[in-house]
């Protein structure tokens, strides 16, 4: 019998939050070079994770994303001052959420399923986040990395849903627009979707294939179909005992 749902998880960079909503203030304090600034912090950022996890020197998401940040600006020559820094900083804490976000996380509420987040942000970063974005009071759990002080994709960033909801890895639904997070949410078991706002195409990365979208819209749609086949499966089943009772009964 297939893992019935338990909750539907989601990564919070890239996925609820614009990492690139940060390039506007970018461009105000360095213009010219926003878009730029901000493609390579983000991808120094999660080096940085994946560096620190394979060596064993965690320290918290603020510390990498505040060293990414540097980096980026001394790679680019650009003289980052303290003010600057605070400011890109305090806009990282406050980032745009996606547009159709709300009214989808409001509709798969009222299937009545879990909601949480699990993400590499600390616990304070995602709070504020949630909180600012008008999120907060959407989701049932807030997971963080921090924990377990390992970054995805390691397993026990991972185990932190399935011990949340006490469930198996095939209950969840975890939702990522990371497409080598979502590859590894795949791998440790979640039923998996890719949110592609980009166009990218699927990691070639040996996962088989794994449902995809362009928007939390299609994440709803996702749900609501696997629900719509657990209730089949359950009324297939009901059918199948009534009519074994019955078979039993006439025979006696």
């Amino acid at each position: 019998m297939a893992a019935p749902l338990r909750a539907v998880v989601f990564d919070a960079y890239g996925t609820l939050f614009d990492v690139h909503s940060v390039a506007a203030l970018a461009e105000q304090r360095f213009p010219g070079y926003g878009p730029r600034l901000s493609a390579l912090w983000r991808a120094r950022q999660l080096e940085y994770t994946w560096v620190r996890t394979l060596s064993g020197r965690y320290v918290p998401f603020d510390v990498v994303t505040r060293d990414a940040l540097r980096f980026s600006a001394r790679a680019l020559g650009l003289g980052l001052q303290a003010d600057d820094e605070e400011r890109l900083m305090a806009q990282y804490a406050s980032l745009s959420a996606f547009p159709e976000n709300v009214s989808a996380l409001r509709a798969l509420r009222e299937f009545g399923v879990p909601l949480a987040i699990l993400s590499n942000g600390t616990p304070a970063m995602l709070e504020i986040s949630a909180r600012s974005a008008g999120m907060h009071d959407l989701f049932d759990r807030i997971l963080s990395a921090d924990t377990v002080q390992r970054y995805k994709t390691h397993p026990d960033v991972y185990a932190l849903a399935t011990a949340a909801f006490a469930c198996e890895p095939a209950s969840i639904v975890f939702v990522s627009s990371n497409g080598w997070d979502v590859t590894a949410g795949a791998w440790f078991g979640f039923d998996a979707f890719r949110v592609d706002r980009s166009g990218t195409p699927p990691e070639q990365l040996d996962a088989g294939a794994i449902a995809a979208g362009h928007s939390l819209t299609d994440v709803v749609e996702h749900v609501r179909a696997r629900l719509g086949r657990e209730r089949s499966l359950a009324h297939a089943r009901n059918g199948k005992r009534r009519r074994s009772s019955s078979a039993t009964g006439a025979s006696k």
